[in-house]
């Protein structure tokens, strides 16, 4: 098949989050399976262009008001030549720093032309080129217009053939803006109601992909489940039970040449489940370079996190209601925390670092001790909220780190509680958001740690053993743009 992924970041080339790695990992996979994939994104000013293929004449883009002249670069994916990758090159709208904003303007007030832009380009490539895809695959409410313009545009203008895939990747980001902006998207005002922009007066991006998709997809099973129900469809949810025919749930992999303890370079020793000793070498460099005790006998707690309000932060951390500060006075353990955010839990965690010497933390983000907290860490907590799917609590379970995970979305798909009856299981996992709820399950950790030293190293074993590969996901991915090509032109479906 011919596969067009539309996105507004793909790592190394741009990242935020879990998106990025999704889009170039699943690309990937896709490309080894013998699939002919093709990946559009902006280039942001922090992409050299001079690293990457310029194609000859500029691109009209017929977007906003009168359209827009861009420049095409591309480049193949790093690891896989198989994968092209095309940037389109606007500076007014994409060289500046930041995805979808910055410090100073969080959400850019042009987004919706940004990222029209973005959609329109996509197809515009695709002429330019002379390759019509057999699937648009779009990825989250930046790339939604994709979907528009397949279903009710493009169609007519030589991709009569094209069906559309919409992946939500966070439900909870949905590109909502007032009807004013609906004519930076170079579209008919008709579409305005016809692809299900309006919302509540305004319009919602991610709204009219969820609308115009042939087959949608969420990153994990249970978070299919759960965006239908009131509590976690964030006021979509009536839209894709409406749509439930064409939702489908599928696990993100793992990229297991990059996290991989036995191979991964970030680590001062690799270690695999056979051989787990290089384990203790890495949670001495953790407990060395964060400045604590050096102790093999006491357990360290990992985090590695955005710290926003989806990430269950105020339960964890919060001035007199999170659970951090009695969890480090009341238990032997030690705490690890990288990651920045939020301005007032950076403050605090500054606050709870100088008052707790079983705490450290590093607000900002580096690569290499991400590696080392799932490597040196026995635990690893991820409280959230809602979690589409997690790549975290898989990298740790792959890494021998035993996850203390909120039953919710991926978390749920892919830890499987301890059971201290039997020693079965390779994580420990709470129901109900609170302080409490967190703070008593990581005391049912610590205590099995300190007194169930074979159901953790059977824990471990488990974990380690188990396959994230983006093998299955891919074929998965593959049933459902087959359906989508048969919806997406016509033909009845019959599974």
């Amino acid at each position: 098949m011919k596969i067009l992924m539309v996105t507004a970041e793909a790592v190394p080339f741009a990242k935020t989050g879990g998106l990025a790695d999704m889009v170039s990992a699943l690309s990937i996979a896709l490309a080894q399976k013998g699939h002919d994939v093709k990946i559009v994104m902006p280039r942001y000013y922090k992409i050299n262009r001079d690293n990457l293929e310029k194609l000859e004449g500029p691109l009209h883009v017929a977007t906003g008001y009168g359209g827009a002249w861009t420049a095409v670069y591309k480049t193949k994916m790093p690891g896989c030549d198989k994968v092209e990758v095309y940037f389109i090159d606007h500076e007014q709208c994409f060289g500046r720093d930041g995805i979808y904003g910055s410090k100073s303007e969080p959400d850019f007030h042009d987004n919706p032309y940004r990222f029209a832009l973005l959609a329109h380009g996509a197809f515009q490539i695709c002429r330019k080129i002379a390759w019509m895809p057999d699937i648009v695959h779009a990825h989250d409410w930046s790339a939604a217009l994709a979907n528009v313009l397949t279903r009710h545009v493009c169609k007519w203008c030589g991709f009569g053939d094209t069906a559309s895939v919409f992946t939500i990747h966070n439900l909870g980001y949905q590109g909502q803006y007032g009807k004013d902006k609906f004519a930076d998207l170079g579209i008919d005002w008709g579409l305005f109601y016809g692809a299900g922009f309006e919302h509540q007066g305004g319009m919602n991006f991610l709204q009219a992909g969820l609308t115009t998709a042939d087959m949608i997809t969420t990153v994990s099973p249970t978070y299919a489940n759960e965006v239908q129900s009131a509590e976690g469809g964030f006021g979509l949810d009536g839209l894709l039970r409406h749509r439930s025919e064409v939702l489908r749930g599928i696990l993100n992999g793992v990229d297991t040449q990059v996290w991989n303890p036995s191979l991964d370079k970030h680590l001062p020793a690799n270690y695999s489940a056979a051989d787990l000793s290089g384990k203790k070498v890495c949670k001495e460099a953790l407990q060395r370079k964060m400045g604590l005790d050096v102790n093999p006998d006491v357990p360290v707690i990992g985090i590695v996190t955005r710290l926003a309000d989806q990430k269950g932060i105020a339960e964890v951390f919060a001035p007199t209601y999170g659970c951090l500060y009695r969890l480090c006075t009341t238990m032997n353990v030690q705490v690890v925390v990288l990651g920045s955010g939020e301005k007032w839990c950076e403050s605090e965690i500054y606050s709870l670092q100088a008052k707790l010497p079983n705490f450290r933390a590093f607000i900002g983000y580096d690569e290499s001790l991400s590696h080392l907290v799932e490597a040196g860490s026995d635990f690893f907590l991820m409280p959230s909220k809602y979690e589409p799917c997690g790549l975290n609590q898989m990298y740790s379970l792959l890494y021998g780190t035993l996850p203390i995970v909120r039953r919710t979305g991926g978390l749920a798909d892919t830890v499987e509680q301890y059971n201290q009856d039997t020693g079965e299981g390779d994580g420990f996992l709470f129901d109900s958001l609170t302080p409490n709820a967190i703070y008593d399950t990581v005391g049912w950790a610590v205590w099995a740690y300190y007194n169930r030293k074979d159901d953790i190293a059977k824990m471990q074993q488990r974990g380690m053993n188990k396959k994230f590969g983006w093998d299955i996901a891919a074929d998965e991915y593959l049933k459902v743009y087959h359906e989508a090509v048969l919806r997406g032109i016509g033909h009845e479906y019959i599974e």
